[in-house]
């Protein structure tokens, strides 16, 4: 199957997009299904630095291991899990619009799915980031666009 991929434009810098949407700490607040994320190091995000991302899909909460796999600022990001049953793949990407005070950002998110996780990706994962991911975006652009963004 191939990736999940939506588009939004925000009426915000590539730069500013870029720090606020790889923080892994404002997850929870534009991501609906993200419950928390713990960094796994103090030290600073990098290639290499591995988050603990707990997610709720239904009554359900599985908590999984994402490691960046690159980061080229303010262009573009992917993560990737590393483990449990679902593991995700996920790749950013930000265009500077117009003046270059306005981007567009492409996220494309992709799942292995690993023991029970082979039946879990179609049946339920892939329909319930389908559904959730236009209305993240829109999320994210309401707090990146009020103001709110830190």
């Amino acid at each position: 199957m191939s990736a999940i991929k939506e588009s939004i434009d925000i009426a915000r810098s590539p730069s500013e997009v870029f720090s606020y949407v790889t923080d892994p700490t404002h997850l929870p607040e534009w991501q609906e299904s993200a419950v928390s994320v713990r960094p796994l190091s103090d030290a600073p995000m990098t290639v290499g630095s591995k988050v603990a991302v707990t997610r709720r899909m239904g009554r359900r909460e599985m908590t999984s291991t994402m490691q960046v796999i690159d980061m080229d600022p303010p262009r573009s990001w992917h993560i990737h899990g590393i483990d449990g049953p679902v593991r995700g793949d996920v790749q950013g990407t930000i265009e500077p619009l117009g003046d270059g005070e306005r981007s567009r950002l492409t996220l494309s998110v992709d799942f292995e799915g690993h023991g029970i996780g082979k039946v879990l990706v179609p049946l339920v994962v892939r329909p319930f980031v389908k559904k959730e991911m236009p209305q993240n975006e829109r999320n994210l652009k309401g707090i990146l666009e009020g103001g709110t963004a830190t």
